[in-house]
């Protein structure tokens, strides 16, 4: 995957490879010592059933191991992305 602004990713729509809306990035969460990105911090869509995912609050949790690119909107694997 190409290098980006953690910043360019903000307010960023997040889709399942299927289609899915699965909500709006809110945040990133690294690991301070490496910088590398562990999760995404996600405001689910309101038709998201959030169960399969791990949760923060009312944000939901996706792995950045599940990214699968990132330009207009980013795209995830559901299967990495779900608990």
């Amino acid at each position: 995957m190409m290098n980006l602004l953690a910043k360019s990713l903000s307010d960023k729509e997040v889709m399942g490879q299927d289609g899915t809306i699965i909500g709006v990035l809110q945040n990133v969460i690294a690991d301070l010592d490496t910088g590398d990105l562990l999760d995404l911090v996600v405001k689910p869509d309101a038709s998201l059933n959030t169960k399969r995912y791990r949760k923060d609050g009312n944000f939901v949790l996706i792995s950045f191991n599940a990214v699968k690119s990132a330009k207009d909107y980013i795209m995830v694997d559901k299967m990495l992305a779900e608990e």
